[in-house]
């Protein structure tokens, strides 16, 4: 059984990952040995629970409107309020009757009349403020890993982690080995990558030079259903652009995007090409057939990119024009394809790790290893002469078990982790020193070679196992509170402890069995 477990572990330590690869592909190497890019991200999450306020007013209008109530305005007040003003009192108990029954259980809700006029208040519940964060936060977290994955990079490592006071933790630590192009990574993960497709207003004229200028031609005023928003198509310096008055709620939004890919125009020049699901289908095709002739701009978190003439009803799919390079492109599709971030990130951290530091941390990790491992060996030996090669192979065989582990199941050794493994060596040594004096006491109070093996591996197991036990769950809450390099630490160290009981207590019996064998022994080098 000893046999096969070294084996089979030794195959998963030196064999290749894929065909062609090299040598100990199986152990992947973490940022801080392979170089590579380290961010701490903060989600803003106030920015989603705005968003979703305001959809909650627009929406309640719409409903007041489709039950012929009458009232002033329904929007997001300061904080994270949505305040209804203007009700008329005869029409009071319609309006109390269908907010308790829709939105009860989500806000807390409260009313004031004042010269018979009604306003209520609509107060976001603390459970759900709650629960908003922290959707948001994982929410991003699946955005983030679905880009990272796309970019190819292997063993990336992303993590929940921090807080900035609130009652939730809101902050992203993201660790990508082997990256090239830090910034360009860097701007697909910040980029929120929000795509609405909205109406431009009719009859307006523009895109305009200003703001100012487009609420001069649209009679000085911007009704709420509309807003201005910045055009740059045209114009090849980003700091500078056009305006254009675009409806405020979109055709459709990027929740409707099935697919993307980069594309062409007409002109061949490089594009995106985007692909609907059913319901985003039916929608653009409504919307198209309803407004032919008129202008559909195209917007990316809140920047219009081009603003089409519909000429013709349009189905299931559409293309965003624009002055994309083929990169450009590539990585707009690639962002439209892993989802929007539901709200802005914020870089609290980045730290970048070249390729020559991490040779050097390979060099050094290694070098320790092999001065402790060495210098243990002598020591060893020299103490306790032949049976200290008994110890000598114990330890390579945690060695062979740990290293089996790590490539077998793709786990991530980092500079913490190498740490981990030498006080792995130093813990396995311990162990092995317990039991060799523990059969030293028992030899010296009379008893044979073998009952003194024997007893010695007896008693001595509950102690070293409480050691053991005791050293994991401190591991474990590494792995569990920690980042990155200190969670590869964690790992090496319990794979290092759960070998070490299995090569200290057990191969180690079994190697003073088959050197004593069944022949007499009158003394034992110990």
């Amino acid at each position: 059984m000893i046999a096969a477990i070294m084996l089979l572990c030794l195959y998963w330590f030196i064999s290749p990952r894929e065909k062609g690869a090299s040598f100990l592909s199986r152990l992947n190497l973490g940022l801080d040995l392979k170089g590579g890019i380290h961010l701490v991200l903060q989600v803003v999450t106030d920015d989603a629970l705005n968003q979703d306020l305001l959809q909650d007013a627009d929406r309640i209008a719409q409903e007041l409107k489709s039950k012929n109530i009458d009232f002033e305005s329904s929007k997001k007040g300061t904080g994270y309020d949505i305040e209804i003003k203007g009700i008329d009192a005869s029409q009071d108990k319609d309006v109390r009757s269908f907010l308790d029954l829709t939105y009860n259980r989500k806000y807390s809700i409260r009313s004031t009349v004042t010269g018979g006029k009604s306003d209520y208040t609509l107060s976001l519940m603390a459970s759900n403020l709650r629960d908003a964060r922290e959707s948001t936060v994982k929410q991003a977290l699946e955005t983030i890993r679905r880009r990272v994955d796309a970019l190819g990079v292997s063993e990336p490592s992303l993590q929940i982690y921090g807080g900035s006071g609130q009652d939730v933790q809101d902050q992203i630590i993201v660790e990508l080995p082997g990256i090239d192009d830090p910034d360009r990574v860097k701007q697909l993960i910040e980029n929120t990558a929000q795509l609405e497709l909205r109406l431009v207003k009719k009859d307006q004229g523009g895109p305009f030079s200003s703001i100012e200028s487009a609420v001069q031609a649209n009679s000085g005023k911007i009704s709420d259903e509309y807003q201005i928003l910045p055009y740059r198509e045209d114009s090849g310096d980003q700091n500078r652009a056009e305006f254009l008055v675009v409806s405020r709620t979109p055709v459709i939004t990027g929740k409707h995007l099935k697919d993307a890919r980069r594309s062409t125009d007409s002109y061949g020049a490089p594009a995106v090409g985007f692909f609907l699901n059913a319901e985003g289908a039916d929608l653009f095709s409504r919307a198209t057939e309803q407004h032919v002739g008129e202008r559909l701009a195209i917007v990316l978190d809140n920047v219009i990119s081009s603003a089409p003439v519909i000429n013709e009803r349009i189905g299931a799919e559409g293309i965003i024009h624009g002055k994309f390079t083929v990169q450009q492109a590539e990585d707009l599709a690639l962002l439209l394809r892993s989802g929007a971030l539901p709200a802005s990130l914020r870089v609290l951290e980045e730290r970048s790790v070249g390729a020559s530091l991490g040779n050097d941390s390979i060099k050094a990790g290694i070098l320790a290893s092999l001065i402790g491992f060495g210098l243990v060996v002598i020591g060893m030996v020299v103490y306790y002469k032949h049976s200290g090669l008994n110890s000598v192979w114990c330890l390579i065989g945690n060695l062979i078990i740990l290293m089996g582990f790590m490539g077998g199941v793709g786990a991530t050794l980092t500079l913490p982790g190498i740490a981990g493994v030498i006080l792995t060596i130093g813990m396995a040594v311990d162990s092995n020193i317990l039991i060799f004096e523990r059969v030293r006491e028992e030899l010296r109070s009379g008893k044979t070679i073998r009952a003194a093996i024997d007893t010695g591996f007896s008693k001595v197991f509950w102690t070293i196992f409480d050691t053991h036990v005791t050293t994991l769950i401190s591991a474990a809450f590494l792995f569990n509170f920690g980042t990155g390099p200190i969670r590869g630490f964690a790992v090496t160290l319990t794979v290092g402890l759960i070998a070490n009981m299995f090569t200290a207590v057990y191969v180690s019996h079994r190697l003073f069995e088959m050197m004593l064998g069944t022949r007499r022994v009158d003394s034992l080098s110990i």
